[in-house]
């Protein structure tokens, strides 16, 4: 957003001035959308994510499942245990630590990836945008994402 001459500093605490409210009401339009297309697979969108990350990387011990999701143990711990209770994963004591548990993927879990091979055809078709919009647009957000994640860092630290 560059200002105008005619901008006033009250313009900028306008609603529709704010990033993080357009990036607010697109995530709650995209868990709307999810909602519809994840119904046939019995997935909750952050179910979903979950999943998502389990076909592509195999069985993962929590803490580092929770690290790629941005997601605390308190918010992941429910919904592991709501996939392992519809029987897609199961959860397992490392023998190793056993302060540490990793999730597997079950074979129904597995045989559910081929069935989710349409949500990103259907996601895509919802938004309207084709493959090099896509792409733009979600290297611009891992930019801002980035960026965000240095400037809390900064923030944070003491003295700064």
């Amino acid at each position: 957003m560059t200002a105008s001459p005619a901008d006033t500093e009250a313009d900028w605490l306008r609603l529709d001035r704010q990033i993080c409210f357009a990036l607010h009401a697109a995530s709650r339009a995209f868990n709307g959308v999810y909602r519809v297309v994840l119904k046939d697979l019995g997935l909750t969108y952050p179910q979903y994510l979950v999943m998502l990350v389990l076909w592509e990387q195999g069985d993962l011990p929590v803490k580092k499942l929770g690290e790629q999701l941005r997601l605390d143990s308190g918010t992941l711990s429910p919904l592991v245990k709501r996939l392992e209770a519809a029987g897609l994963v199961r959860r397992e004591r490392s023998a190793e630590d056993e302060r540490s548990v990793r999730v597997h993927l079950t074979e129904e879990g597995t045989r559910l990836r081929e069935r989710a091979l349409e949500v990103p055809r259907r996601i895509m078709r919802s938004t309207g945008f084709d493959l090099a919009e896509i792409a733009d647009l979600r290297s611009r957000l891992d930019r801002l994402t980035g960026a965000l994640d240095a400037a809390a860092t900064a923030q944070a630290r003491p003295g700064d």
